[in-house]
């Protein structure tokens, strides 16, 4: 794998807005912990997202003046995109930072690449190769470490509940590929479509199990900001630079969020973070580096 040099100016300025996104992503995590303090979690992403995509679906509109797809073919697809995307992948993950400190979250989240190498296994019959199987065994081994405290049973259910969150990304992000690929959807119709049928379904588990709830001034604050600039913002840049940095080059910047949140969530939120976690959370992120540059590789061969 060869990376293009600093000298080239477009390719840098990508580099650093790929890196400004997952700065966004990253205080996602923090407002979004502040924000549970106030708002129940399902109603909380329902909002965030049904937002998020109805400024996505204007911009789209807009763009070309319609939606660009073929609707009787196309929105059974798009609404399963929205369903394990949003629905499960995002509720979920807001699930999740309600039982679990927003750096656990993260570090769980980072076992979604993991997670994409089995589904290929499984519904691909894609074999992995063996560096990949050594990253998976290190990233395991950083998680033995990282919960070698006991858990509580609020703990252990948040555990669960952001690895289906993960699980759902993952089936996403393979089946976002395929649908792109195959089907010929713009990146900007899929989001914003997906992600509305997504916040659809949300809307309608929010009121159904935590029923109607209002906002306050402060709370619609932060999801509006979740929304247009966390939300819409960075989805724009980060396909942005996809025009000039490799997937692979931007995924590595998505990993440092575990360091980032780390960061963060120590300065605003009070969570400690021990000698013994920092550790884990190398041995992970060193893992999931092995399991994307043995892709990186497998898919450079086979091109």
């Amino acid at each position: 794998m060869k990376f293009k040099g600093f000298g080239d100016h477009d390719y840098l300025t990508a580099l650093l807005q790929g890196l400004f996104v997952t700065f966004l992503w990253s205080t996602s995590y923090i407002l979004i912990k502040k924000g549970l303090q106030e708002l129940p979690p399902l109603t909380f992403a329902a909002y965030r997202y049904m937002i998020s995509s109805i400024f996505l679906l204007a911009a789209a509109f807009f763009r070309k003046g319609r939606i660009n797809l073929k609707v009787k073919k196309g929105l059974p697809k798009l609404f399963l995109l929205g369903l394990f995307g949003y629905s499960v992948a995002q509720g979920l993950q807001f699930l999740g930072l309600s039982y679990l400190p927003a750096v656990t979250v993260t570090f769980l989240l980072n076992f979604t690449p993991g997670i994409v190498l089995i589904f290929g296994i499984v519904f691909l019959k894609e074999s992995p190769a063996l560096l990949q199987l050594i990253g998976m065994i290190v990233a395991l081994f950083g998680a033995y470490f990282y919960f070698a405290a006991p858990l509580s049973g609020t703990e252990f259910f948040g555990i669960i509940v952001t690895l289906i969150s993960g699980t759902g990304w993952a089936a996403y992000m393979v089946l976002s590929r395929h649908f792109l690929k195959e089907d010929g959807f713009g990146s900007l119709n899929l989001t914003a479509l997906s992600m509305f049928f997504g916040a659809v379904v949300l809307m309608i588990s929010a009121l159904l199990i935590e029923g109607p709830r209002g906002l306050s001034l402060y709370e619609g604050g932060i999801i509006l900001w979740l929304s247009l600039v966390n939300t819409s913002l960075a989805f724009m840049l980060w396909n942005h630079a996809l025009k000039r940095v490799k997937a692979f080059e931007l995924s590595i910047l998505q990993n440092t969020m575990l360091i980032q949140i780390g960061i963060l969530a120590w300065i605003f939120l009070d969570e400690a973070i021990t000698a013994l976690k920092i550790t884990a959370m190398a041995i992970v992120f060193v893992g999931v580096i092995i399991v994307q540059i043995a892709k990186s590789k497998t898919s450079s061969t086979r091109e």
